[in-house]
């Protein structure tokens, strides 16, 4: 890997993060177009560590207030609670599923394929959302809102699934407005993420991994902080306004790409 490589891995990290496009997919599509073969998966959940620094960062007062909430200091406990409740499914999925995750699920062919189902949810999620008269705000999540949010946070475990692309769509299905589905999302991600980098980091091969290229881990990592910084903002910005049709749209695309490219090789 260069520092070309790692910078473009940054950056495709960081906007498809959050962007619901599927950031595993597409760094799995990225590594596959490139031609990188070695430190792959250490170097991808590095990458989760500029995106976690980027959610910290924008949500830092929300998170602050979360944690003052668990020590009954304000009204933010249930909420606090709620969303640890939403993170055990995938943690357990996780544990489950991980050799899986890390060998299996890493085929172009499937992600190509997930790409393209998670798409025809999200749109049917918006179809669903539009003829819904009520929709719930951040503040009145219920426990089934956050179960069932956790639970589509699970199955995204899979590459090409895409985790905000997972919970902001069954937000959509459970009556949660979008800016809140998207919000919660966001700070869902916050623990599950955390989890994932330290199991992985802790390990000694991937720490070998990272102290050999250790330049190019800590350009990707900066360039998804940076990246992910502006994709946060973006789509709290759009989807107060706008539809994920477009991202849906984009997935199918991608999705019949990738599988023409693999399939014609």
């Amino acid at each position: 890997m260069n520092v070309i490589q790692a910078i473009i891995l940054g950056i495709t990290q960081g906007l498809t993060e959050f962007i619901p496009v599927s950031s595993s997919g597409h760094l799995v599509l990225m590594h596959h177009a490139l031609g990188i073969t070695e430190n792959g998966l250490s170097f991808d959940v590095a990458l989760h560590l500029g995106t976690l620094a980027a959610l910290l960062l924008f949500f830092y007062k929300d998170v602050w207030e979360l944690l003052l909430g668990l020590f009954g200091k304000n009204d933010k406990q249930r909420l606090a609670l709620l969303l640890i409740l939403a993170t055990i499914p995938a943690v357990i999925v996780g544990v489950l599923l991980e050799t899986a995750a890390e060998s299996t699920f890493r085929s172009v062919r499937l992600v190509s394929i997930d790409l393209m189902v998670a798409a025809l949810f999200m749109l049917g999620a918006e179809w669903y959302a539009k003829r819904r008269r009520r929709h719930t705000a951040l503040e009145q999540t219920t426990t089934k809102q956050a179960i069932i949010t956790g639970l589509a946070q699970a199955a995204a475990v899979v590459p090409g699934v895409s985790r905000s692309g997972a919970t902001i769509t069954a937000g959509l299905f459970v009556g949660m407005d979008r800016v809140a589905a998207t919000r919660f999302s966001f700070l869902l991600a916050m623990p599950i993420t955390a989890g994932a980098i330290l199991k992985v980091l802790t390990s000694g091969q991937a720490m070998q991994q990272i102290q050999s290229e250790a330049g190019l881990f800590a350009i990707g990592i900066f360039t998804a902080f940076i990246s992910g910084l502006f994709a946060i903002k973006f789509l709290l910005n759009y989807l107060a306004k706008h539809s994920l049709a477009v991202f849906a749209y984009y997935r199918l695309v991608v999705g019949v790409v990738a599988i023409l490219l693999v399939t014609l090789r």
